[in-house]
């Protein structure tokens, strides 16, 4: 008896992949869906008509070419609700679990490994680009990383802004993942940085104050 196979349907695809990779062109999903730009437009006009997608331009970092800037798409906060609540409730019940059985410093053991994988790609970046200021090198890194960042200027600073986080719902129930990345980004930038909101407390972007001045930027070197 031949085992059915069943397919992902390609509106679930495109937020999959945003959801997971972060903000996307519509040439970068048709490339990756193996689809004609046409097709994936379709979706993207469907799912943004739905709410559950939002576009905006995309960031460039140093020169920008000919053309119009291109959009990228981001999940918005009912794309999120939508979507990523059966991913969140496995998560959960896997570190209550971990809890349970290794204890509450187990959890902050985890979120220390999971800022580490952004300390390092933020490190290497800074190698690749010297020229490339911490703040702006945080910003991209965070961006690839899924958390649609960007910075607004402020008169007294910056504010570091998420977009969207991929562990909103995680974070809401164990804080201290919240914590560990606000330490991160204190240390990275060498500044005493404020969270002033975040998606998983029900704010509608996270926002941390990054006070001026920032140190002249030194290139780190990796671990």
């Amino acid at each position: 008896m031949e085992t059915e196979v069943v397919e992902t349907p390609t509106r679930q695809r495109v937020v999959d992949l945003i959801l997971n990779d972060g903000p996307q062109t519509a040439k970068q999903l048709a490339d990756r869906l193996a689809l004609t730009p046409a097709a994936v437009r379709r979706h993207l006009a469907s799912l943004l008509d739905d709410g559950i997608l939002a576009s905006r331009e995309e960031r460039v970092y140093g020169p920008r070419g000919r053309g119009r800037p291109s959009k990228v798409f981001v999940l918005t906060d009912a794309g999120r609700a939508e979507f990523t609540q059966a991913y969140d409730d496995l998560a959960i019940a896997a570190i209550r679990r971990l809890q349970a059985v290794a204890g509450p410093n187990a959890i902050r053991e985890l979120a220390h490994d999971r800022v580490e994988e952004i300390e390092q790609r933020y490190l290497q970046l800074r190698q690749d680009d010297p020229e490339l200021g911490c703040l702006d090198a945080l910003v991209e890194v965070l961006d690839l990383d899924g958390y649609a960042a960007s910075v607004r200027p402020l008169r007294t600073g910056d504010q570091l802004l998420q977009h969207h986080c991929p562990v909103a719902h995680v974070a809401a129930e164990f804080p201290i993942l919240c914590e560990i990345e606000t330490q991160l980004f204190s240390r990275l930038l060498n500044s005493h940085v404020q969270r002033l909101a975040t998606i998983a407390h029900g704010d509608g972007v996270c926002t941390t104050h990054v006070p001026h001045p920032l140190p002249t930027p030194q290139i780190p070197r990796r671990k």
